[in-house]
């Protein structure tokens, strides 16, 4: 028999064995533990596709997952699916694109626009992917590319309404004259189709299709007539509903598209509200406007950046007016581009505050969140807009909250305007053009009839959605047509 003087060593070097195993299997443990849904959004976030994949495989095979998180993660798949549709380039590709219309581009030159953050990429899995629209946003991101350009022709167009002109003097003269705040009304024939792409589905297959359609808005759109559909049964969503359609319903045949389309007419409105500051009071803080100043997941959230970006525009000021017009102004002057799909991005309004550019509806919602923050109400519009020659266009805009004049439009992205008349100089916070009509009074709202598989835009409703028995059919499956004349009040 050995001593205690002997036993001691070996029982302590056991311990120590054991102590070992047992954190290298936590370790181990914690490494193959099933992440949770936000865990694995934030992997896609950072481009972690491959492991995100992985930990979506293991956590969908546990039969205690809750239906709401494996919905959750099946998304993820999809949003991965859709990020890679949107960021398809690689540098070489980009640089191809470029030099269409900059011949002589040099790698060097790409190398700085890209370190400025001019050209908006993500690494997937260590590879260096670029946005399909990067090559052509920096001639909206960069006067220096902009001079580089061969082509003398402009690189965008701009719509009629985004420049001061005769209608914006003709709405706010009416409003001023009649004191009523709505004026200057057109008269609107729409023609809106969606197409889905020859044996995008099995022959036979029934494609349910939702299009968008307004909603009557007393003083905004009114005197609205379905005038026909293809296919002529249709079920009209409920004026009450937030984010409206026209659902319809049609056979796929093999080779051929199939056609969705619906003809209606409207009147819209302009608006103009005379807003002077000084009669400008705190927004009450009634049930009715308690919706409008909180936060939102996961697009409208006061993050630290959010908190800090309102602090360092805001300073010292407590009119809300003013506390408006200098945050329309900052919004303003975040530089217009094309955007990525809706649905690939996690937190929209962030996006917008760090990504050096954004669209309309990122604009808006960065612009609706800094709002909320600082106790002052909004809510969403989006739909279309149109002129009375050939432009026409998807656009995203929003009301916003003053006492005493109660809810009066916003248009940061058509923002501040440049007449020499201040009043028309700031006819966007407080105005509005009838050369736009409203589908989406909210945002990320249900539709009616339910959609039953992922929607392609899960935030906005202006193209469209279709679907069939075996899921969603995604932008890159259909097309659509948007078609509008002014038949009364040019």
């Amino acid at each position: 028999m050995k001593d205690a003087q002997s036993i001691r060593p070996s029982l302590l070097r056991d311990r120590m064995i054991r102590v070992g195993c047992v954190a290298l299997l936590a370790i181990f443990s914690a490494a193959t533990r099933a992440q949770t849904p936000t865990q694995i959004q934030a992997m896609v976030n950072s481009g972690q596709f491959n492991t995100a994949e992985a930990q979506i495989t293991q956590a969908l095979a546990q039969p205690s997952l809750s239906s709401a998180d494996r919905q959750a993660l099946d998304f993820e798949r999809e949003r991965m699916r859709r990020i890679r549709l949107d960021f398809s380039l690689s540098a070489e590709d980009a640089q191809a694109r470029l030099r269409r219309q900059i011949p002589d581009l040099s790698s060097a030159e790409f190398a700085a626009w890209d370190a400025a953050g001019l050209l908006e990429h993500m690494v997937i899995d260590g590879q260096t992917l670029y946005f399909n629209r990067a090559p052509s946003n920096l001639f909206r991101l960069s006067e220096t590319a902009v001079k580089r350009r061969s082509s003398s022709s402009p690189p965008w167009t701009d719509g009629p309404m985004e420049s001061a002109n005769a209608h914006h003097r003709e709405v706010r003269d009416q409003a001023l004259k009649t004191g009523k705040h709505s004026a200057a009304p057109r008269r609107v024939r729409v023609t809106y189709s969606l197409t889905v792409n020859a044996d995008a589905v099995p022959d036979g297959e029934t494609l349910r299709a939702w299009l968008p359609f307004p909603r009557a808005i007393p003083g905004q759109q009114e005197n609205l007539r379905l005038v026909e559909s293809t296919p002529a049964k249709n079920t009209i969503a409920p004026e009450s509903t937030l984010q409206r359609t026209v659902y319809l319903e049609l056979p796929a045949a093999a080779g051929k598209p199939t056609r969705f389309s619906i003809t209606y007419e409207l009147t819209v409105y302009g608006q103009f509200h005379a807003i002077d500051a000084a009669k400008v009071t705190p927004a009450p803080r009634t049930a009715e406007l308690a919706p409008y100043l909180e936060e939102r997941s996961p697009h409208m959230v006061f993050t630290a950046g959010i908190r800090l970006f309102s602090q360092q525009i805001v300073g010292t000021e407590t009119n809300p007016y003013r506390i408006a017009q200098k945050l329309f102004a900052a919004v303003d002057r975040v530089p217009w581009a094309g955007a990525r799909e809706y649905s690939t991005i996690s937190n929209i309004s962030d996006y917008a505050l760090h990504a050096g550019h954004a669209d309309c509806g990122q604009q808006t919602l960065l612009l609706m969140t800094l709002l909320r923050l600082n106790g002052i109400p909004t809510r969403w519009q989006s739909g279309w807009i149109y002129s009375d020659g050939d432009y026409d266009n998807m656009h995203d805009w929003a009301q916003v909250y003053f006492a005493p004049y109660g809810w009066v439009p916003m248009d940061v992205t058509f923002g501040r305007l440049n007449s020499g008349d201040p009043q028309i100089d700031g006819f966007y916070l407080g105005g509005l053009d009838a050369y736009r009509l409203a589908f989406n009074d909210d945002f990320s709202q249900q539709f009616s009839p339910a959609k039953q598989h992922f929607r392609s835009d899960t935030v906005d409703s202006q193209r469209g959605e279709v679907e069939w028995r075996g899921g969603n059919l995604y932008f890159d499956q259909w097309d659509y047509s948007f078609k509008a004349s002014v038949v009364q009040g040019k």
